[in-house]
């Protein structure tokens, strides 16, 4: 594992950059978007959790939450590690206003989270998905929000990074305290290995539903060279 510094740290951005790239794992590249048949995910070395909750609408007692698949080169996932709790790594996410538009919250969460405004809309998951805080994490979030939140309801987008990585700045756009403070591109079961245990079902669920998108780049290429 490498890690690049693409960027600087000051006060006008902070780009810390891990590479993951020297994982011995071969999975996918982006497939271009008329999609017909979906593959079967392939997750390599991990152990699945059981099913993520869906649902409707958010359940009372769970915060609104939209979520962000940012795919980037070679279709790779962005995933960044938080500041205040050590390898735990994530997907960009936040909390939706009221009467916020979905897709705009994830826009926005993104852009405050990560400093991108280069992404392209790809699609959604319909349900929301929840997931329960344990206990620990609860009372600390809800002394901070001032909230009785059991846990977070999420609805997830799909979004193609269309930038250069100098765009990426984890002090965002400085609308929001920093969550993040070292990023790295991914595989999808990469990012489901290093999520943090209570929110692994929902993050094997958003990479199923996101797989009509994702395609085993040797078999791609293989089918392609028959042509």
């Amino acid at each position: 594992m490498a890690v690049k510094a693409s960027g600087f740290i000051g006060k006008s951005a902070i780009s810390v950059h891990l590479d993951f790239s020297s994982f011995p794992v071969k999975f996918s590249c982006f497939k271009q978007f008329s999609v017909s048949t979906p593959k079967p995910l392939v997750v390599l070395s991990v152990a699945l959790s059981p099913p993520a909750r869906t649902v409707e609408s958010p359940p009372v007692g769970y915060r609104k939450n939209v979520g962000i698949c940012l795919v980037g080169p070679c279709r790779k996932i962005f995933t960044a590690s938080k500041i205040h709790i050590p390898d735990t790594w994530q997907m960009p996410q936040g909390g939706a206003d009221e009467g916020e538009d979905l897709r705009n919250a994830a826009f926005r969460e993104l852009r405050e989270e990560t400093g991108v405004t280069s992404a392209e809309f790809i699609a959604e998951i319909p349900n929301w998905l929840t997931y329960d805080f344990p206990r620990e994490v609860k009372d600390k979030l809800n002394r901070k929000w001032r909230t009785s939140y059991k846990g977070q309801a999420q609805k997830w987008f799909l979004f193609k990074f269309t930038g250069k990585e100098e765009e990426i700045n984890l002090l965002g756009d400085g609308t929001a305290k920093p969550e993040f403070k070292v990023w790295s591109w991914m595989l999808p079961e990469q990012v489901i290995e290093h999520a943090v245990y209570f929110k692994r079902p929902v993050y094997e669920h958003v990479i199923k539903q996101f797989n009509p998108y994702l395609v085993d780049e040797e078999n791609d290429s293989m089918n392609s060279s028959k042509d």
